[in-house]
């Protein structure tokens, strides 16, 4: 069946999501519509339908016009089996000690190497983009120079592959969260799926909004691969859940960015210990004052 979407951007949170209303009440309806904020400080959103038939191309303008948009992008999918696709095109990822693979790739691990079985189907979050190839490098050199975790959390957890990775390294039990319901039961499964039951524990919460969370407090590393307006807008209560002396590993930062998080996160009491830019992400690690 084949797929098509219906894509533009327009000035201003209201605007797109009163566009994102309008549109469920297209002929041919919209199978999803989603509206989405462009991480790049222009300030524009992005509201974009998918559809199983051709959308009306008249309609669309119209809507266009009436919010003050762009004119749509109409553009039709090609038929692909993304788990096969993805299974092809991403190879295993050595991160320092770690290595993450697919199970299709499970003859692949190397004797000595921590593995991380994360499936194709759950791609974000395998290691090869560059915001989790950044943290786990930085969790790698943390371990080499001597840090032990002992209270570890992963907030905004995904695939929860970071908090798997320190349960990996250290004996104590780590905790993941993540907002979105979806995102814990992924989470749930691989850790399942990596015999790691009952050493990573996996909550919904926004930040560090949840009980658990606040019983295991403080903690001695923290991390969060998030995005700027997030990671910024948890300064504040980064410091009061990170113990003196702690670890935070930070990313979902683009490299133009990485500088007022470092300065949002020194004015809490956070300081850069490192920074590493793979491509067009950076990943920093940071230390509390003792």
């Amino acid at each position: 069946m084949p797929t098509f979407t219906a894509l533009t951007t327009l000035p201003g949170k209201s605007q797109a999501e009163a566009l994102g209303e309008a549109m469920e009440r297209l002929e041919p309806e919209p199978t999803g519509i989603g509206v989405f904020e462009v991480e790049d400080g222009s300030g524009l959103w992005e509201v974009g339908g998918y559809f199983t038939e051709t959308p009306d191309q008249a309609a669309l303008s119209l809507l266009a016009a009436a919010f003050g948009a762009k004119p749509f992008t109409v553009s039709e999918l090609p038929e692909t089996d993304w788990v096969a696709h993805v299974r092809r095109e991403l190879s295993p990822v050595a991160a320092g000690r770690f290595f993450v693979y697919g199970s299709h790739d499970a003859d692949r691990v190397p004797a000595g190497a921590e593995p991380l079985l994360i499936e194709a189907q759950m791609a974000f979050g395998t290691g090869h983009h560059g915001t989790t190839l950044g943290c786990l490098r930085a969790l790698d050199r943390l371990a080499t120079a001597g840090v032990t975790g002992r209270r570890v959390v992963d907030i905004g957890c995904g695939t929860a592959v970071l908090a798997m990775a320190a349960a990996r390294l250290w004996p104590d039990r780590v905790l993941a969260s993540d907002i979105d319901e979806v995102a814990v039961d992924v989470a749930r499964a691989n850790v399942t799926a990596n015999d790691l039951e009952g050493r990573v524990a996996c909550v919904e919460a926004a930040g560090f909004d949840h009980p658990d969370l606040a019983a295991a407090a403080p903690f001695d590393l923290i991390f969060a691969n998030i995005l700027k307006g997030p990671l910024v807008a948890l300064a504040p209560d980064m410091a009061a859940n990170l113990q003196p002396g702690g670890h935070a590993i930070l990313s979902g930062i683009l490299n133009e960015q990485a500088d007022e998080v470092i300065a949002v996160y020194a004015r809490s009491g956070i300081s850069l210990v490192h920074r590493e830019e793979i491509v067009d992400w950076t990943t920093l690690t940071l230390q509390k004052k003792p």
